[in-house]
């Protein structure tokens, strides 16, 4: 016993493989996966899609949020205290401009030198008076700044070891105050420094001035060295006499 079914005939375009246009029948157009679905029932094949968004809901729903500031304070270090609890940079540097000009005050005036004001030895003084001599001597058309304190430095350890071969074990004099010394009494030369610019050099009259200037040097220099150092009273000439080469050497750099 055998059923009939009903098949529909199959139409292959004419001249066409039939391969080829099963392949064609059966695939479809793709279609991008970010697409939204259409809304419309009969959509517009030519049309781009077109996705919205809403601006007021995306900038609710973010979560970045504005910056927030602490109130301005006291900056400090593990304690809270501010930059006014800070002591002065030269303080901190070890410079006391005050002790400085204090010391200026009392070389100055050469028949009263205070003794006591250059107890506390320091460089910061005589560094710049070297630094004031080497400038007046740099307008003069002369480039000392390294003579000048290679002498300096030769004249503290010749000074130190005189006196303390003077004053034998008593002696007290340390170099660092020796230094100091010598550096603050080269305030005369400064000043003869400054006027040489005005005189002729080499002439009878720089070398007047620079005569008085190396005597205000050793004395002043001399009565410190007397009054600061123990056993030092007894040998007042030799320690004149030493100071004086001192402060002559220096006087050459102007005057020639």
């Amino acid at each position: 016993m055998s059923k009939d079914f009903n098949v529909p005939p199959v139409i292959f375009p004419s001249g066409g493989n039939p391969s080829t246009a099963a392949t064609t029948q059966h695939r479809r157009p793709p279609t991008a996966p970010f697409q939204p679905p259409r809304s419309s029932p009969n959509p517009n094949p030519n049309s781009i899609p077109f996705m919205s968004f809403d601006i007021g809901s995306a900038a609710a729903s973010s979560s970045f949020s504005a910056p927030q500031f602490a109130a301005p304070g006291p900056i400090g270090i593990g304690s809270g205290s501010g930059f006014d609890d800070e002591p002065p940079l030269l303080e901190e540097l070890g410079i006391n401009t005050r002790q400085i000009w204090t010391k200026t005050i009392s070389i100055l005036n050469p028949l009263k030198v205070n003794a006591d004001l250059h107890e506390d030895a320091d460089l910061s003084g005589p560094f710049l008076f070297l630094m004031a001599f080497g400038l007046f001597q740099l307008l003069a058309g002369k480039l000392h700044f390294g003579i000048i304190l290679g002498w300096v430095t030769m004249a503290a350890l010749f000074l130190y070891v005189v006196f303390n071969m003077l004053a034998g074990r008593n002696g007290n004099l340390d170099l660092y105050r020796c230094v100091s010394l010598i550096g603050y009494c080269m305030l005369p030369m400064v000043v003869l420094s400054a006027v040489a610019l005005f005189l002729p050099q080499g002439g009878v009259p720089i070398i007047a001035v620079a005569g008085v200037f190396v005597i205000w040097s050793t004395r002043v220099c001399t009565r410190l060295l007397v009054e600061l150092a123990s056993c030092g009273d007894e040998h007042r000439g030799l320690i004149a006499y030493a100071c004086f080469l001192i402060y002559t050497l220096f006087s050459l750099l102007v005057v020639f």
